[in-house]
């Protein structure tokens, strides 16, 4: 009697990790690019950061709306550049079993644009733009842990 006990348990345990492996597996892809292939001197470029948030997940948008819901957030870094504006689309007000109030959140592809300025005494012959975007996904039912996710976008300078 024990042993079957004992086995339902570790059977319990097993589902459960099995059930949070396959949603935690539909991670969101995270991509960007900058408009123009050869960027110039003295130039602003636009790019962006997509990204692809399978079915049945949603993240939380910049301005969630809800002191306990972690935004999303693109941190961009690199040398020789001036970082212009990061412009956050808006998300659609949505209610979960989770949560009491309508939280902000993003569905599907999302394109986050920037704008960076290239100065004119840039010296070197690529520009490296690194982009961390920090977000939260959650199911109807259940938020997992927020995760950062480094992109790289590079461009050769003339």
């Amino acid at each position: 009697m024990n042993s079957r006990k004992n086995f339902s348990i570790y059977l319990a345990f097993i589902l459960m990790i099995a059930g949070y492996s396959s949603a935690s597996g539909q991670t969101v892809n995270v991509t960007g690019s900058l408009a123009e292939t050869e960027l110039k001197r003295g130039s602003s470029v636009k790019g962006r950061v997509v990204l692809s948030i399978p079915e049945g997940l949603h993240v939380n948008s910049n301005k969630p709306d809800s002191e306990y819901a972690i935004p999303t957030t693109v941190r961009i870094t690199g040398e020789g550049f001036k970082l212009g504006s990061i412009d956050y689309p808006s998300g659609q007000n949505r209610k979960f079993q989770f949560s009491e109030v309508d939280l902000n959140v993003y569905e599907g592809e999302v394109t986050i644009p920037f704008t960076l300025t290239v100065p004119r005494n840039f010296r070197g012959n690529s520009l490296t733009v690194k982009a961390v975007v920090r977000y939260q996904a959650c199911t109807d039912e259940v938020c997992y842990p927020p995760r950062n996710k480094e992109i790289t976008m590079t461009a050769p300078v003339r």
